[in-house]
Order: C-alpha cells, then structure tokens, then sequence
C-alpha cells in the first residue's frame, strides 16, 4: 500500500540575520507582482471573419447555493442557417471570466503550414462548434457542469434534425462535461451525445508545485495595491484548484496529507463515483498533451530552479519536486520575520513526468523578479497518466507518473480511445498529432 504524500513546514528563522529597514513593507509589496497568480494570460486577440452566435445560459440548479451562468458562442458549419451537428466544447481552469474569442483563436491556430486551423476544418467537415465558457472558471465544478448541461439541452432544442451531439472540453472543461454527462444519465435525463472528448483533462488530478502554492499564500499577505483586487493566491484557494489538484495545500503554514486536504475535493470524486465516474452512453475518446512512452522533461528531482533575495527584507527559493523519499526540502521563503521552509514525503517527482506544461515555475519567477533558467520555466501540469483516464486510485496515486503508457493494454484506461503528444507540449496546446488524430474520429 502506498505510503500518504504529506508536506511538513517549519516556521522558525535558523539565525537571526538582521534587523530589516523601516520601509521594509513599502519595498517587499513594490517588489512583489500583483494579481492571481498561476492564471493564464488572455490569448492574443485576432480579427475573425466569423461572427458567432451566442447563448446566454443558467444553470438550472444551483450547486451549494450557487447558481452558475456561462456564455456560448456558436460557429455553424459552412453554408449552413441552423443548427444540425453539435460539437459542443467547453472552457478550462483559470480565474474569472471565460475568453470565448480567445479561446477560438487558440484551438483554431494554424498547426500546420497550408493547412486550417482545427475548429475551421471542423467546420468545413459539417460540424457546427459551439464554444461553452463561465463566468466565474474558478468556481466549482458541479456548478459549471449545470452550465454546460443547459448548453447541451439549449443545442437540442435549437437542432435540426436528429444528429447525435459531440461533448467535451479542454483541461478542466473536460472534468465539467464528463460531470455533466454523467449526472444527466444518473438523473435519467437524455443527452442525446454519441461521443465524449476530453483534451488534455486531469482525469486523476492535476500537479502544480506545492512550494510554489506555498508562496502564493505566503506573498498575499504584504499587501501590493488595491485592497479590493484580487490576490495571489486566490485561484489556488479557489474551488475549482481544490477539486482539479491531486495535491494542494490551505496556506503557507500547512503541515499535513496533500492529497487528502481538501473536502472540496473528497466530495467532487465521491459523487464522480456515486454517478460511475464516466457517462455510459457516449464512446469516450481523449487526447493528451505529453508523450505515452514514458520520456519525461529533463528536470532533476531536488534541482534549485529559483533562489530570490531582497537583503534584509525577504527571500524565497523553490526546488524541482523531490522523487518520494521522506522529509525532502522544496524550498523556503521569508519575509519581514516570517519564515516557511517546506519539505514533503512520498510525493513524487512530478515536475519532469510526461504531460502536458505550465510554466509554474516561471510565472511565479516573473511575480517576484527573480532569475530563472529556461529550461526551468515549465514543468508538468497533466500527467499523461491522468490526462489518458488510467483506471488508477485518483487519492492514492498508486501509479508509476512515468509509465509506458503505450505498452499497456487498452482496458487500462477508463477512456475506449486516446491519443498521446509525440513530444512533451504545453498544456492544451492544439499540435498536428493530436488534431488529425482528433478529426479522424469525429468527422468521419
């Protein structure tokens, strides 16, 4: 039985190393970038010749007292007035307010020179392509799974004809519409959807480096500007962070099991289990954005990726996860006094493991001007391992992160197809192996 991946923290300075300034705070907080970090920045805007319809939808039940709303946007095929073949696409984890534009321009980005981009040759091939976001991408995942179950019903009624619908979604997208799917079955609710797609989703969890939620709880609290504005931790804290991360920590002072920390997330894989984890109904297909035989990144466990000084003032360093072992240090910070030197056990080396990337490490790098390699700005986000649905334990972890994916036999993944990168990519990133991988299944 695997042993549980803990983090324990010290709070307490090893040596006094000198008084700080009296505009010791003025300075940390001009230091310090302020906003959400670990959010992605919008998507480069470009001029579209096509204008989308679009949905406003409502969650027709609310989910611990929340009520979620979203927008659609809907692309009909060419030459087409009305809606007939749904493909319906939902948006992923960050913070606020969904960018449906942005979200269009990303996965209709050009992959390959002559050809279109994926969501136009969709198109071309009779699809129409109803883009589904949310106003709040960080809020729960059931609450959004209601949003997304109005998308689906919305596409019914407006649908001429009886062509079977296609639903998915990108990262935590994909967590919502296999939610959604699966609870309308549950709830004897008729979908009327032939094919599930899920892209680089973290079926078993997603990884974002515990020493650096650490810092983000830990900076917030020396305050850079609007009292009012969002904080740096607040989408680490967020629901949709608890219930997507296989590990996550509270707050910077956290000691304690990792993957067992949040109820949130206890609660979403209870009721994930109570409705059969997947819908039945649909062939289930998916992609994921890391490589299956195994290759991971070149970053060795323990390595120091960051080590920033403001003398007298504050400090922070952060390291590539460990691989297992007991008692493993991940870094530290200080600041004006407060000390939080992290160290975990029976975590693995997840940074390096094959997946799909964040640049993690250097966005929080950037947050605080500090100096970092290229080679360490990113690191995995999805393992392949997750992204591919491995029938696996999604608290215990009880898989190798590097598996041969490739080499194992189909039925040990809950998905009855998938397709993995043939390189380690950044995550959601839209590449010729997955897209013509992708068109070969649902236009044909």
């Amino acid at each position: 039985m695997a042993q549980e991946a803990r983090i324990d923290v010290e709070l307490t300075a090893k040596q006094e190393e000198g008084k700080p300034p009296a505009d010791a705070r003025a300075t940390l907080a001009g230091a310090l970038e302020p906003g959400v970090w670990f959010a992605s920045p919008a998507r480069a805007a470009r001029t579209e010749d096509r204008k989308p319809r679009t949905w406003e939808l409502r969650s027709s039940r609310p989910y611990r007292g929340e009520v979620a709303t979203g927008t659609a946007a809907v692309y009909l095929a060419e030459g087409r007035k009305n809606l007939e073949r749904p493909f319906i696409f939902a948006d992923g984890f960050n913070y606020g307010l969904s960018d449906l534009p942005g979200l269009w321009n990303h996965f209709n980005a050009p992959y390959k020179k002559g050809k279109p981009g994926l969501l136009d040759q969709l198109l071309a091939a009779g699809l129409d392509v109803v883009l589904v976001g949310f106003e709040q991408r960080h809020t729960y995942i059931q609450a959004n799974a209601g949003v997304v179950i109005s998308a689906i019903q919305q596409a019914i009624s407006e649908r001429q004809g009886d062509a079977p619908l296609i639903v998915g979604g990108v990262s935590m997208g994909g967590m919502i519409t296999r939610y959604a799917l699966a609870e309308m079955e549950a709830h004897s609710m008729d979908h009327q959807t032939e094919t599930y797609l899920s892209w680089d989703t973290p079926h078993n969890g997603a990884w974002i480096p515990l020493v650096l939620q650490q810092m983000a709880y830990f900076f917030e609290s020396f305050p850079t500007g609007n009292p009012d504005a969002p904080k740096q931790a607040d989408l680490i804290r967020s629901p949709a962070a608890q219930q997507l991360l296989w590990a996550w920590v509270e707050d910077a002072k956290y000691s304690g099991a990792v993957a067992t920390s949040s109820e949130l997330r206890k609660q979403f894989l209870a009721e994930l289990q109570e409705y059969g984890q997947f819908p039945v109904r649909p062939r289930k297909l998916g992609v994921a954005n890391g490589m299956g035989n195994g290759t991971g990144r070149d970053l060795p466990p323990g390595e120091t990726v960051f080590d920033w000084r403001l003398p007298l003032i504050a400090a922070a360093s952060a390291r590539i996860q460990p691989d297992n072992g007991e008692h493993q240090p991940i870094g530290e910070m200080k600041a004006l006094g407060q000390v939080r030197r992290g160290s975990t056990s029976h975590v693995p080396a997840l940074d390096g493991a094959p997946g799909g990337s964040l640049a993690s490490f250097g966005m929080i790098a950037d947050a605080l001007k500090a100096e970092i390699r290229q080679e360490h700005r990113s690191g995995c986000f999805v393992p392949a391992v997750s992204a591919v649905a491995l029938d696996f334990d999604p608290v215990a972890w009880d898989v190798n992160p590097y598996e041969d994916i490739e080499s194992l036999p189909a039925e040990k993944s809950m998905l009855d197809e998938f397709k993995c990168d043939s390189k380690n990519t950044e995550h959601s990133q839209v590449t010729e192996t997955l897209a013509d991988w992708i068109l070969e299944r649902i236009t044909r």
